[in-house]
């Protein structure tokens, strides 16, 4: 790892890439705009990259270092493009429409939110999210008291209708995609609040690393795929798109913030476990010890509640090791909050990992025929402290 460097991560492309990314609604299912965006940045770097046939991209940062190539295989790098929002589910009797959430979050997060509605004509439509009961001038104490669901709230459109077939009318249909507004802030001190950071964020942060590895012409030992997903939000991400020579996913992701959480606001957050189980012990490590030798703050933490595109690459069947590489935020899935050092520390890390080749030097063989040259995650006798680690991983 020593001749890995912490490159230069240009924050006015970071910013500027995470406020254009925010600016263009992308829930599940209705992320054609944002496939064309991401595209774009990457001709820009003159990074080849091709799509599924739903959208998902691979771009390959290709290996430049032929004289040490024997057989590596290849990592990825994985982020999403797609976020929460809704679909139009009824067209109510007051002209009103019921919603249907996309993702899973709360209503209590949609209440109040700022949303257009996208007709299949290409008319769009404003609107406000209202709870059922919204006006304290008429139900008093009754609008505290009310459940919270997604049948409790409503999209009130901002047109001159009061009843289902004056919507209609509109052009207005059911599976009509709602997308609300991100109204993103960013503050002198370096904080950032919007809807929909989770994975908008990580997304900036990667296409920074990527620019960083590119401008400053790093070695790069091993191809990686960076890969931008559309259907992380709804559980298949990247379930279809990781290639057989790829040994290794890091899912880039959201690190919610909360009592009990080691994830936090500054530094990267590596969590060692989440709903779909443990990651792997020795990608995880790595990630670490990256951080340790780097001066990059890393915290560590287990996810009860989270699902990701490394989890749903391993659940397709995928044989690679697994981590998770986030970026620590408050109030996930609602107005979530981050800082621009956290996101600056995540793209040194994705850096730097672009640069590191392969975790274990084996993993180049698809199928071992003996156990004798299989890793270990505890020492051996006769080994030197971290003798383990350091003889399995890297390049020779």
């Amino acid at each position: 790892m020593s001749d890995l460097h912490k490159l230069e991560i240009d924050k006015g492309y970071l910013v500027g890439t995470l406020l254009d990314l925010l600016a263009i609604p992308s829930p599940t299912g209705f992320t054609d705009e944002i496939v064309h965006y991401t595209g774009a940045r990457l001709d820009e770097l003159g990074v080849d990259y091709e799509l599924t046939r739903r959208g998902t991209m691979r771009a390959i940062l290709r290996r430049n270092m032929p004289e040490r190539r024997k057989s590596s295989p290849a990592c990825a790098v994985v982020s999403h493009l797609d976020t929460l929002g809704a679909m139009v589910r009824e067209i109510k009797p007051n002209g009103r429409l019921a919603l249907m959430p996309v993702g899973t979050w709360s209503s209590r997060w949609a209440e109040g939110g700022r949303v257009t509605i996208f007709s299949e004509d290409g008319k769009r439509f404003r609107g406000s999210v209202l709870p059922l009961l919204a006006s304290g001038h008429v139900y008093n104490e009754a609008i505290d008291t009310q459940p919270v669901s997604w049948d409790q709230i409503e999209l009130r459109v901002d047109e001159a209708v009061e009843s289902a077939a004056s919507t209609a009318g509109l052009g207005i249909r059911i599976g009509d995609y709602v997308a609300f507004d991100t109204s993103p802030e960013i503050l002198e001190n370096g904080f950032i609040v919007s809807r929909h950071l989770d994975d908008k964020a990580g997304v900036a942060s990667v296409l920074a690393a990527l620019k960083a590895v590119l401008d400053a012409k790093a070695a790069v030992p091993m191809d990686c795929h960076v890969v931008f997903t559309v259907s992380e939000e709804v559980g298949s991400g990247a379930s279809a798109v990781i290639e057989s020579d790829v040994s290794e996913v890091i899912g880039i992701d959201i690190g919610p913030v909360a009592a009990g959480q080691g994830a936090r606001e500054n530094g990267v957050t590596i969590p060692l476990m989440d709903s779909a189980g443990p990651h792997d012990y020795h990608l995880t490590r790595r990630l670490l010890a990256l951080c340790e030798e780097h001066g990059i703050p890393a915290h560590r933490d287990v996810f009860r509640f989270y699902h990701s595109d490394a989890g749903a690459a391993v659940s397709a069947g995928a044989d690679v090791r697994t981590a998770l590489l986030c970026f620590g935020a408050d109030a996930s899935h609602g107005y979530e909050r981050t800082h621009l050092t956290v996101l600056t520390q995540l793209a040194e890390v994705i850096a730097l990992y672009m640069q590191a080749g392969p975790t274990i030097r084996e993993d180049r063989q698809r199928r071992l025929d003996s156990v004798e040259p299989f890793s270990h995650q505890i020492e051996q006798d006769g080994d030197e402290p971290g003798s383990v680690m350091s003889r399995r991983t890297g390049e020779e």
